[in-house]
């Protein structure tokens, strides 16, 4: 159990009115559980279930499932005027066996010996004090859960198993229960047509095994099977002598905790129908489910923790505060979505969007805001002047290797705007240098200016010149966009320039941004000089036409 603490909602008449009403999907969700608690009529604590399986470290759609499983909750509360008690189990498969080594892990001809045994008696081949392989993911988990401050229990299968909680569902004792109780070989793939769902773990080897069944004794609560050796064995099916197959554990678990509500992504959509039918025949309640769409990385494959592809928690935290991932994953979860290191500048840049806008909104639309839903209802102010984007034009323009650079900019373009008054801020800077080194630069290649070009950058040069050094974004972007009107290559007949004329295209910015910042795009570019400032603009229009940018 955590020593975290759900925070506390605005439970005014206003907010419980528009949530009954909100089209937010945790809200969609929650009015489900709802209904189902209400039909149910017991008086336990609505549980709440995320599952993950430590046969690699943990990856963002691991986290994203724990948050909006959260946010679901939160939701739930908030229609129930939280009087409903709730809890999340965050439930680890740790007793799976290991069926195949992890590219991602040292030395992994050192496993090798240890393929189908469990993932708590595998060795943790990372070092440090966790006993084995599962530990140290469930730890890696748990480290991030509690870092964010997800209330939450964290339970291990190894353990569950052992200590007996599965027990009433695994012996069925009186209840009435198919023949095999377990065995339905159409549910377990054609190359499993001949095991049970029943998996022994050899008193031998220690492994979990895939052995046809010499006899099932469900009234006893006993298998026998064959160990690796050729003996014949009977064991009982408690005490963490077996487990379950996948599909039928994931019935079993939900019957055994009474689970009421629990995602998983759109790879098990079509073994619900079969969770939900093992978990009724074994005397429960299939719980309320919400399928997502799985994450791919940045060729469109689908995220494995084996293969390691993809962002790790880990890797996003060193470019971009949790919240810009926790936003991520509340935006459309029934679409896939690329996660990959290029989208965490616009996930930043978003999130803060919708904190600052928070407080000028209608209730029906406050519940609509995604930071809502990322802090439960529990906004944080911020004030956060530049955006990320800008702030990577910043590093790239100035060359910047350390905060100070960029905060002498900052000061002069936000007067009384500090670290120390705007913390948020400073930890941007931090980020924005790292990302900035990592996968900007070394992708910057600039445009080498023909004839047009040179032209329209002398014509910028002398605009700028003629411009107080204290105009603002708005003054800049205006005479940046007179230089272009009068360039035919840079003029847009479908737009309309406020004396009637053409507009401005843009490949007018497009130009701009290749051959002064080396990239394809940028933010806006008044606001940007505005920021960086004239005269180091007009420094490096002069570098652009001498040939020194692109040497």
């Amino acid at each position: 159990m955590t020593e975290q603490s759900l925070p506390p909602l605005d439970l005014s008449q206003e907010f419980v009115e528009a949530a009954t009403k909100s089209k937010a999907w945790p809200f969609e969700e929650a009015r489900k559980l709802v209904k189902r608690i209400e039909k149910k009529g017991s008086d336990k604590p609505v549980l709440f279930e995320t599952g993950y399986g430590p046969s690699g470290l943990p990856h963002i759609g691991t986290f994203g499932e724990v948050l909006r499983t959260t946010m679901v909750r939160t939701a739930f509360r908030l229609l129930t005027e939280d009087k409903i008690p709730t809890r999340l189990l965050c439930f680890s498969d740790d007793m799976d066996g290991m069926r195949k080594i992890p590219e991602n892990v040292p030395d992994r001809a050192a496993l090798e010996p240890y393929l189908q045994m469990p993932l708590t008696a595998v060795p943790n081949p990372f070092g440090g004090d966790f006993d084995s392989f599962a530990a140290h993911n469930n730890a890696m988990l748990r480290r991030f859960l509690d870092t964010f401050g997800f209330d939450y229990e964290f339970a291990s299968a190894t353990e569950y198993y052992k200590a007996g909680k599965f027990d009433d569902v695994l012996i069925p004792g009186d209840r009435e229960v198919p023949e095999d109780h377990g065995r339905d070989a159409a549910t377990l793939g054609a190359e499993r047509q001949a095991t049970i769902a029943v998996l022994p773990i050899s008193p031998t080897s220690g492994r979990v095994l895939y052995v046809p069944m010499k006899d099932v004794n469900p009234k006893d609560g006993t298998i026998t099977f064959a160990d690796e050796t050729g003996e014949e064995i009977t064991v009982p099916v408690t005490g963490g002598k077996v487990k379950l197959q996948w599909k039928p554990d994931f019935g079993m678990r939900w019957a055994a905790l009474d689970v009421d509500f629990e995602m998983f992504g759109k790879d098990h959509m079509t073994n619900a129908p079969i969770y939900d039918k093992i978990c009724n025949i074994l005397g429960g309640t299939a719980p309320e489910h919400f399928v997502y769409e799985l994450f791919l990385d940045e060729k469109g494959e689908k995220i494995s923790k084996s293969k390691g592809n993809g962002l790790t928690i880990d890797e996003w935290l060193t470019y971009a505060a949790p919240e810009s991932l926790a936003l991520y994953n509340f935006q459309k979860p029934k679409t896939a979505k690329k996660l990959y290191f290029d989208v965490i500048p616009k996930a930043v840049d978003e999130y803060y969007t919708f904190v600052q806008k928070y407080e000028q909104m209608p209730v029906e639309q406050k519940l609509q805001n995604p930071a809502w839903h990322i802090h439960s209802g529990n906004i944080p102010k911020i004030d956060m002047p530049v955006p990320f984007a800008m702030l990577l034009n910043l590093v790239s323009a100035s060359n910047a290797e350390n905060k100070d650079v960029l905060w002498a900019f900052i000061s002069r373009y936000a007067p009384g705007v500090t670290a120390s008054t705007h913390p948020e801020l400073d930890a941007l800077v931090g980020y924005a240098i790292r990302y900035f080194d990592d996968f900007v630069k070394p992708a910057k290649s600039f445009k080498v200016p023909d004839d047009v070009e040179r032209t329209a950058l002398e014509k910028l040069d002398e605009t700028l010149a003629a411009l107080p050094a204290d105009a603002d974004g708005a003054a800049i972007q205006d005479a940046v966009l007179d230089v272009a009107r009068s360039i035919e290559r840079y003029q847009d007949p479908s737009k309309k320039g406020p004396d009637g004329g053409p507009g401005v295209s843009v490949a007018w910015f497009s130009a701009l941004y290749q051959l002064l910042l080396g990239q394809e795009k940028g933010p806006r570019f008044g606001s940007f000089v505005a920021l960086y400032g004239i005269a180091e603009t007009r420094e490096m229009i002069r570098k652009a036409l001498a040939g020194e940018l692109t040497a």
